[in-house]
Parts: C-alpha cells; sequence; structure tokens
C-alpha cells in the first residue's frame, strides 16, 4: 500500500468568485501549517479551473479538511493525498467539496511516458 506524505488542496475560482477564494487560502494559510500556493487565473495541469492549491502534512489532514468543509464560501474544493502515484491520487483517491468537475488526466499519461 503506498504511503500518503501529504495532501494537496485545490480551491477552484472563477474571475467573479477569485477574492473570495483567495480569502479562503489565505485564511487557511494563517490558521494552518500549509504551504500556500499561487493564486493561477489560468487552467493549470489537470485542474478545469483556475486554482490556488493548499499543501499540507498528513498529519494536518483532521484539522484543515473539516475547516474547508465550513469555509469554503461555495466554492469547489478538489483534494488529493500525495503519494507518488499521480494518476490515482488523482482519479481514485479524490474528495470533492462542491461541484464534481472532470480533471484532464491526459497530463498523467505524459509524465509516467
Amino acid at each position: 500500500m503506498p504511503e500518503i506524505t501529504g495532501y494537496h488542496a485545490h480551491v477552484y475560482f472563477d474571475a467573479e468568485t477569485q477574492y473570495a477564494a483567495q480569502q479562503v487560502c489565505e485564511e487557511a494559510a494563517r490558521l494552518f501549517p500549509v504551504q500556500l500556493g499561487r493564486m493561477h487565473a489560468r487552467n493549470v495541469g489537470p485542474h478545469p479551473r483556475w486554482s490556488c492549491q493548499l499543501g499540507f502534512a498528513a498529519d494536518a489532514f483532521d484539522k484543515i479538511i473539516p475547516w474547508l468543509m465550513l469555509n469554503r464560501k461555495g466554492l469547489t474544493v478538489f483534494t488529493h493525498p500525495e503519494t507518488g502515484e499521480h494518476l490515482e491520487d488523482h482519479r481514485d483517491r479524490a474528495i470533492w467539496m462542491g461541484e464534481m468537475l472532470d480533471l484532464d488526466l491526459s497530463i498523467f499519461d505524459r509524465l509516467d511516458a
């Protein structure tokens, strides 16, 4: 069984919800030991919407995920483990809060080649 070394939570937004997403991400970084990524105002990697990434250790999951559930301001949040098995982590092991979206998983074909 692969080991979970951490998690990424991707907070999705668009032009109308960018400020709300920034508030959620900055507050999470203020309250918890998360690595705050950039606010990407374009689709990045497999993500079908603009996003900001919150990276955190496995032992912070039980604090950060409940907080996101209650404080995501109606935004879609996609969370996946980090095991080194990128396709499986994004496709099979993810947690969605809000709308479930289709990821562009073809990026992982190129990573594995």
